[in-house]
């Protein structure tokens, strides 16, 4: 991969919402060729889709509770652990997937709008496939940072004059 594709892509991943214009301005090169960067870029699939960091926190009525759950399972022959993944994250529950070292070897993020709704899934789907050994389940009670971007600064609400002796 090329240099100005790398610089690129972190553009945008730092700010999807990034105009075209400011992009080829920040680049050195016209728009027509940041355009067509970007659609060889969606096109070979390592461009995947774009998305918005929300703190739902802070919206009232769509509050949504998010758990990690460890999972230990029994790989499959021939496939590994790829083919006891690709069964989980189809699921609409599950928002990421990653494969472990340690002890639990898969780690599930699923996202529901209650604990009980997110039980549910655990005990009703997930703990009942077959490869699925055991699971250990966490709830997130608070986010401080995601993806890079600190959700709340403790400095913002700190209004207090600093006072030296």
């Amino acid at each position: 991969m090329k240099e100005f594709e790398v610089e690129l892509l972190k553009l945008i991943e730092n700010n999807a919402n990034l105009e075209l214009d400011k992009i080829a301005k920040l680049m050195g090169k016209r728009i027509d060729e940041i355009q067509e960067l970007i659609d060889k870029l969606e096109k070979k699939k390592v461009i995947l889709g774009y998305s918005t960091l929300i703190d739902w926190a802070k919206v009232l009525d769509e509050e949504e509770v998010t758990a990690m759950v460890d999972v230990k399972v029994t790989p499959a022959r021939g496939f590994g652990f790829d083919k006891v993944a690709e069964r989980i994250y189809r699921f609409p529950e599950v928002k990421a997937v990653y494969l472990m070292s340690g002890a639990y070897d898969l780690s599930v993020s699923v996202k529901g709008k209650t604990m009980m709704e997110i039980g549910h899934f655990i005990s009703e789907k997930l703990s009942t496939l077959d490869s699925v050994l055991s699971t250990t389940t966490h709830f997130v009670l608070k986010k401080y940072k995601h993806d890079g971007i600190i959700l709340e600064d403790a400095d913002e609400d700190d209004k207090r004059i600093v006072v030296s002796p």
